[in-house]
């Protein structure tokens, strides 16, 4: 059976993971007889949002305890993941992953990434091993391979900017769509960067995860 891991980066769009595109990833990889691992790095979150009032929460919470909410608690610190246990890993998007995964909330095309989430895909370049991304999640991809990958995030034109200032190659796409880059076995696909809705979500969730499965 092909293993998949599933890096999170919180629970929650606004300061950790999109629920849906996490759980509709979960499932469209169980529908499509693969198996999921899933991992988060373990520190604190950058902040706590409160996702009623769109306001900051006075208090702390850690990205792998959050995480292990959608997870079910069956989750694994990030710096546990090898390369050579998995197929390929794929990466959910929401603010927390431009927040906790990365630092690109903030500093834009001048971001740092998370070591543990570097390295993961790091490795899997080296070993030659598929790597997905939806959402913003593709920013990371863009930090850390440049060279002229291509990716998508939608058509938000400021992040597509900051992709293509970060040496990578940002292409439009639609929902559910996907952007295939046979050189570095990236799939990347824009769910909630677009206006989208929870079908539209499904759509994007399926193709990604088939699309990188047919990288194996």
């Amino acid at each position: 059976m092909r293993k998949i891991a599933v890096v999170l980066a919180g629970c929650g769009v606004l300061d950790g993971a999109e629920i849906h595109e996490a759980v509709l990833t979960l499932l469209a990889i169980n529908n499509i007889g693969a198996e999921y691992t899933i991992f988060a790095p373990d520190k604190d979150q950058h902040h706590v949002m409160n996702h009623y009032t769109h306001k900051e929460s006075l208090e702390k919470r850690n990205v792998l305890v959050e995480s292990a909410r959608i997870a079910r608690g069956k989750i694994s610190p990030l710096k546990d993941f090898k390369a050579t246990n998995f197929d390929a890993i794929v990466f959910p998007g929401g603010f927390g992953v431009a927040k906790n995964l990365c630092t690109f909330a903030f500093d834009g095309a001048d971001c740092k990434v998370d070591p543990f989430v570097e390295k993961a895909i790091s490795d899997m370049l080296r070993a030659r091993k598929p790597i997905g991304a939806m959402c913003i999640s593709p920013v990371i991809l863009a930090k850390i391979i440049g060279q002229g990958v291509k990716l998508t995030i939608g058509n938000d034109a400021s992040t597509a900017s900051a992709i293509n200032k970060m040496n990578a190659l940002h292409i439009n796409a639609g929902h559910g769509e996907i952007v295939v880059d046979q050189k570095f076995k990236v799939v990347t696909t824009p769910c909630y960067m677009l206006d989208a809705d929870i079908t539209d979500i499904q759509h994007g969730t399926e193709n990604l995860v088939k699309a990188v499965l047919d990288l194996i």
